[in-house]
């Protein structure tokens, strides 16, 4: 029955991307990335909360409290909390530049404001070497969902699978199709969540006694020293600022008709945080349960299977599955988008739309065969991908609120930065737990600022984004 309902789910899926074809034009690239700019805050809404809430959360989190404890749980919930407010007042600055420049990708906004090839470049060639690693956190997803059903597939063959139907969104009808599909998923994920949690719940009689059994089995369940808090405590500063850099969280701004609309749909994005409670619970539960998982990223899917009947757990996993796709889907339309705008830019814009399909398919083998044979350097590129894109938090800020800024500045900065973090990373460096990707930003921001003034001498001053004012 699992099954069953797993692979209606996935069929219905490709349904809803080909009926959210609708109008779209033909070799339109701005239609294919960025929605032509036009969605409502309705979807909006769905398609940003599909990138936020994405594998990560329905697998990851449970699986992180499960193998770390509940620091890993805080420093999670504290992030995506403090990126709200953040992302409120940030966001619409950054549609603003954008449609501006009649921006599609996060380097086009450098290309444009700088008019600076070499920087255009460095932004792409940085947002292409960690978006790679990012693609293979929804490969392992779906091969967890894949395992939970009973599927024995080896990992290419999970992969190829995955690949197919995130390119088969994609091709359709672009960005649409995931945005579409983001509904279904989103209805999905909350439900399998709150019915997993409440069952955990359920069967140990409610909250204080799970955590006092938890505790009991030697369960982690608050702070376990200092080292612990400081970095809780500055990845939740860094993680919350940089969100915002990833080049795929910027196109999704990028299809909204106004920063009206971006605004009206974050009010709405915190309260998808009363699932994690239900999170929490169900990576207690498999503690005390399931003590003995091979590999905790299956801690969510284990208590479900324990838990529930079988046609449920075909919905968990159809939820999570999706989850997976849809940010693979979204991540290679980004990639499609850089190749083909910023790398090569002696493509016609009338032809970037089919070339974008043809560099989807190129990043997806790339991604697959990367995931097969080189699982352990992924991981390690995975863990260094937030300290990359945060670099170019910078340059962003720059674009926005400061007419001094230079091209050669913020190439320094991003440069800076970006060597520090993967520096401290591969070396096993720590400054007494501090975020190393904190780290590279204080000296990212200062290397900008002094680089650009001593750069900008006789230069004509550009205009800030906060300066730039909208037609109505």
């Amino acid at each position: 029955m699992a099954v069953t309902i797993f692979i209606s789910v996935l069929i219905f899926s490709l349904i809803l991307a080909v009926l959210s074809k609708g109008k779209s034009k033909k070799d339109n690239v701005a239609d294919y990335l960025v929605g032509g700019r036009s969605f409502n805050g309705f979807i909006l809404f769905f398609l940003a909360i599909g990138e936020v809430y994405s594998i990560g959360t329905i697998i990851g989190f449970p699986g992180g409290i499960y193998a770390k404890g509940a620091s890993y749980g805080i420093w999670f919930l504290g992030y995506i909390l403090l990126a709200y407010p953040v992302g409120y007042f940030l966001s619409p600055l950054i549609w603003r530049a954008g449609k501006h420049y009649n921006a599609m990708t996060a380097p086009d906004l450098f290309k444009s404001h700088f008019s600076s090839r070499p920087l255009e470049l460095l932004v792409a060639c940085t947002c292409l070497l960690f978006l790679i690693p990012w693609g293979q956190l929804q490969f392992e997803g779906l091969i967890v969902a894949l395992n939970a059903l009973g599927f024995d597939f080896p990992p290419i063959i999970a992969v190829f699978i995955a690949g197919t139907i995130a390119y088969v969104y994609v091709a359709i009808s672009g960005v649409k199709a995931p945005a579409v599909i983001s509904i279904l998923k989103d209805i999905l994920l909350f439900a399998a969540i709150i019915i997993v949690g409440w069952a955990a719940f359920s069967k140990l009689d409610g909250v204080k006694n799970l955590f006092t059994t938890a505790k009991e089995h030697g369960a982690s369940v608050s702070f376990g020293s200092t080292e612990q808090v400081t970095f809780s405590i500055t990845t939740i500063i860094f993680q919350a600022v940089a969100f915002y850099c990833f080049p795929f969280i910027i196109n999704v701004l990028f299809t909204s008709k106004s920063e009206g609309t971006i605004k009206r749909a974050q009010r709405f994005m915190p309260l998808y945080m009363l699932m994690y409670p239900f999170l929490i619970a169900a990576a207690y539960f498999a503690l005390i349960a399931l003590p003995n998982i091979d590999n905790p990223n299956h801690a969510f899917i284990a208590t479900s299977i324990e838990l529930l009947p079988s046609w449920v757990v075909g919905l968990v996993a159809a939820g999570a599955a999706l989850s997976g796709l849809l940010v693979l889907a979204v991540i290679s339309l980004v990639v499609g988008g850089i190749f083909t705008r910023n790398i090569v830019t002696s493509i016609p814009e009338n032809k970037q739309r089919k070339w974008s399909q043809v560099v989807v398919v190129v990043y997806l083998l790339i991604s697959m065969l990367l995931t097969v044979s080189l699982p352990s350097l992924m991981l390690n590129l995975i863990n260094t991908a937030y300290f990359g894109f945060g670099q170019i938090l910078p340059g962003i800020l720059s674009i926005i609120f400061w007419k001094r800024a230079t091209a050669i500045g913020v190439g320094a900065g991003i440069l800076t930065g970006t060597a520090i973090a993967l520096s401290f990373q591969f070396a096993g460096i720590s400054i007494f737990a501090i975020n190393t990707g904190l780290i590279a930003l204080c000296f990212n921001f200062p290397v900008l600022i002094i680089v650009s003034l001593l750069t900008s001498k006789n230069k004509q001053l550009l205009t800030p984004i906060v300066s730039v004012r909208m037609e109505k």
